[in-house]
């Protein structure tokens, strides 16, 4: 009861927030899609967080998130891959998760369409732009972006719906608003260039120390995980 009592009324102030940056800028709470990030955490925080109307979770690892899709399987939610995907995992991801978030190579977009074709599946994808060049992090390089959306775009199975990045972790949320400014100009300009725009309605970026700003800046997605479950021992970060 306490574990319940403690995740609901961290979801709701959550949810405060999410509004109160969403009204600032004259965009509407519901466009903003909350994605409770539960990796590190158990099935029953999970369970704690869909008792208080929370259906869109997040997980890092395949296996991990395997393991609670099958705990929770009764109930009704939806999960996102956010970490780096393993081309051996391409098949088990397509299956499971409903969101994918984390394309980043031709190999791998092609390795996951075949294997979402093979098994009938349409996993909603977004391509992961690395904007800093953190050696640590995954992502496409901006100038190879183009040619991986015409890829996805072209898909038999996979379904782009957008982009996603993970900046440069701030001191202050302030400092990861250049890079969510710099996705927004990017996703504009591939429309510009003739990409369809509802290909690319999705921005995932924001997580608890900065979605805020995120929100700001044109996100429609944000990825939160510790100020909904606490802080985790693993990656206090996310």
């Amino acid at each position: 009861m306490a574990l319940a009592a403690d995740i609901a009324e961290r979801l709701a102030s959550v949810r405060r927030r999410i509004a109160a940056a969403a009204e600032r800028t004259a965009r509407s709470p519901a466009d903003i899609q909350l994605i409770a990030v539960s990796k590190t955490f158990s099935a029953d925080h999970v369970r704690a967080a869909a008792a208080s109307g929370q259906r869109d979770f997040g997980e890092n690892r395949v296996q991990e998130g395997l393991e609670k899709v099958d705990a929770l399987a009764t109930l009704d939610l939806s999960w996102h891959l956010i970490g780096h995907l393993q081309s051996n995992k391409v098949r088990k991801a397509a299956d499971a998760f409903g969101w994918i978030h984390s394309i980043d190579q031709r190999d791998l977009l092609d390795k996951l369409d075949a294997a979402a074709a093979e098994i009938g599946k349409t996993p909603r994808v977004l391509i992961q732009v690395d904007l800093a060049r953190e050696p640590t992090k995954h992502g496409v390089r901006e100038d190879d972006v183009r040619d991986l959306v015409n890829a996805a775009v072209a898909a038999r199975a996979v379904d782009l719906r957008g982009l996603m990045i993970v900046p440069p972790f701030p001191t202050d949320p302030e400092d990861s608003r250049p890079w969510f400014r710099r996705l927004r100009e990017m996703r504009d300009g591939l429309i510009a260039q003739g990409v369809p725009a509802d290909r690319l309605k999705e921005l995932s970026m924001g997580m608890s120390h900065d979605f805020e700003v995120a929100i700001d800046e044109g996100a429609t997605m944000v990825r939160i995980g510790t100020a909904i479950f606490g802080s985790r021992t693993l990656n206090p970060k996310a």
